[in-house]
């Protein structure tokens, strides 16, 4: 049987390209501080007629409620931050190194005023689910919007936590809001 390396990966289909674990096990293959604070990834939301997708940087993974969750800071502006809200699910999907001008592209331009879905060199494709992703991802992470809150400045202690909310909040297009997202499926590359 051929691997997904010897084959086109754009003409598979999800069930060939990657297997479900569950979300205790990104641990065992996976630096979550590296994957959320050094690596890029994209985060999308909507359906195959219409998603769109940022670039996310930041967050983190732990447990809230009793259920697997991420969490992650947007800008109040972002289009996707929209999405999300619309839908109430989204994926962060991680790639390999050898994609990272493709999701920078991502991060250049709103997906609300230009057609930049249609521009990226990313093949899109549905999880079982019905979320967005894309095949060439090596780790997919869906979601179930549980919260999104704006922090207050003044519930920051550390200098450095004040600081940088501060700073966020000079600009009105700068604000941000904490998402979280209860882990519902996690999808490896096979």
């Amino acid at each position: 049987m051929k691997t997904t390396k010897s084959v086109n990966v754009k003409e598979m289909n999800f069930d060939k390209l990657f297997k479900q674990i569950s979300p205790e096990e990104i641990c065992n293959s996976y630096n979550v501080f590296k994957l959320v604070g050094i690596d890029f990834y994209a985060v999308t939301a909507g359906k195959p007629d219409h998603y769109n997708s940022m670039v996310g940087s930041g967050g983190g993974l732990g447990i809230l409620m009793r259920k697997p969750i991420v969490w992650g800071g947007f800008r109040t502006d972002r289009y996707t931050l929209e999405l999300i809200q619309k839908e109430q699910t989204y994926t962060l999907t991680f790639f390999p190194e050898e994609y990272k001008k493709q999701l920078l592209f991502l991060g250049s331009k709103s997906g609300r005023d230009s057609e930049k879905m249609k521009e990226v060199e990313l093949t899109p494709v549905q999880t079982p689910s019905g979320d967005m992703s894309y095949k060439e991802a090596r780790l997919i992470i869906e979601c179930g919007l549980m919260q999104i809150t704006t922090p207050n400045p003044t519930d920051f202690y550390s200098q450095h936590a004040k600081d940088f909310i501060n700073e966020a909040y000079n600009d009105e297009n700068d604000y941000r809001k904490y998402v979280f997202g209860e882990i519902t499926h996690v999808w490896v590359k096979k």
